[in-house]
């Protein structure tokens, strides 16, 4: 029997890895998922390094020899990264050159979560961590807030492969295209190549029924609990075709401009009366990319329906989200709120890694 997991790639669709640690890539488990489930890329942020780094005495022995020479916690921390970032590249650079070169197989570091309000501070660390990094197939996450996008196009301008993370509105998600697109056209403008630079925007989904769905179920509209994500990321998607299929895009198309992929970003269930595969089920089409746990990958292995169900049920989502103004609930502003949030979800546990480092360096 195929693999389900495998199967979604068939509908045009990428699955990336939402997780990485030393152990996963030296006991041979993600080149595992790579050769089985085909997975074609990995992402990464604070907290998930808080939890490698914390749980794992791997990281110890470099904790101690870099330590010696970084100057803060925060540049011993991205050294440690760094390693992981480049070994599980390695991995992924056989998926990065098949078929069309550069469509695939790219692993996301992201920048300083206190980073995420100061677009020269993002756009100058961006522009480190690429040359340390120093692997074609990586991309470095920026925040999508207002300041972001500044740095986002200044990056894209730079030549850099740029992961735009934390988005959940859609009038963001266009400005966000805007940044990109005119980052190309400022690239080509300086004189050089753009079939290179790729980008992915990151739209999280799960986080926007946790503070929804309590309000539908007040007003008895248990109908469309579980369903606002979802018909929102429809909506991003007739952006994206839009978006990318007009002239000024078609001219970079001509140059080999890649078109920015939307990635579906926090897929895994929080609710438990959900299918613990819903989010991913619901938006699998062509162009896209899916970034999911380790624990939902093997969920979908287990039981997800692998079909093209991306492009179904647009007027519904028009529907869905026409119905939420009716009710008085405003998602431009609960999506700005998650931008805050989110900024303080990475902020809290880049802290306490940076904390545990400095605990560990002290103990060396």
């Amino acid at each position: 029997m195929a693999n389900n997991v495998k199967q979604i790639h068939d509908f045009g669709q990428s699955i990336w890895l939402d997780f990485i640690d030393r152990e996963i890539i030296s006991s041979g488990k993600l080149q595992k998922l790579i050769d089985e489930d085909g997975v074609r890329g990995v992402t990464s942020n604070p907290a998930i390094f808080e939890k490698a780094i914390t749980s794992s005495s791997d990281y110890d022995a470099d904790i101690k020899t870099l330590g010696a020479t970084a100057k803060t916690t925060e540049e011993l921390f991205f050294g440690l990264a760094i390693k992981d970032i480049q070994a599980a590249a390695d991995l992924f650079d056989g998926v990065y050159n098949e078929g069309v070169v550069g469509a695939d197989g790219y692993v996301s570091l992201e920048v300083s979560p206190f980073l995420a309000l100061d677009a020269e501070g993002t756009a100058k660390q961006a522009e480190l961590l690429w040359k340390q990094v120093d692997r074609k197939n990586v991309m470095i996450k920026i925040p999508g807030t207002k300041p972001g996008l500044k740095a986002i196009r200044e990056s894209i301008a730079k030549g850099i492969n740029i992961n735009v993370t934390l988005l959940f509105g859609l009038e963001r998600y266009e400005e966000v295209t805007e940044a990109y697109i005119s980052g190309l056209e400022d690239h080509l403008a300086a004189g050089h190549n753009i079939e290179h630079i790729s980008s992915v925007a990151s739209f999280f989904l799960s986080r926007i029924d946790v503070v929804v769905d309590p309000l539908l179920q007040a007003k008895g509209e248990n109908g469309l609990v579980g369903e606002v994500a979802i018909a929102s990321a429809k909506k991003a998607y007739e952006i994206y075709k839009r978006v990318f299929s007009t002239e000024r895009w078609k001219a970079l198309e001509a140059k080999g401009g890649k078109p920015q992929r939307l990635l579906w970003a926090s897929t895994g269930s929080k609710n438990p009366a959900f299918k613990d595969t819903k989010y991913v089920e619901a938006l699998i089409g062509p162009d896209t990319v899916d970034t999911v746990p380790l624990e939902t990958i093997d969920a979908f292995r287990d039981h997800g329906i692998a079909a093209d169900t991306l492009m179904l049920g647009l007027d519904q989502a028009t529907e869905t989200l026409g119905r939420l103004k009716s009710l008085g609930i405003d998602l431009d502003k609960i999506t700005q709120d998650l931008e805050d949030e989110g900024i303080e979800k990475f902020n809290k546990p880049f802290e306490k890694l940076l904390k545990a480092i400095e605990d560990q360096k002290a103990k060396a």
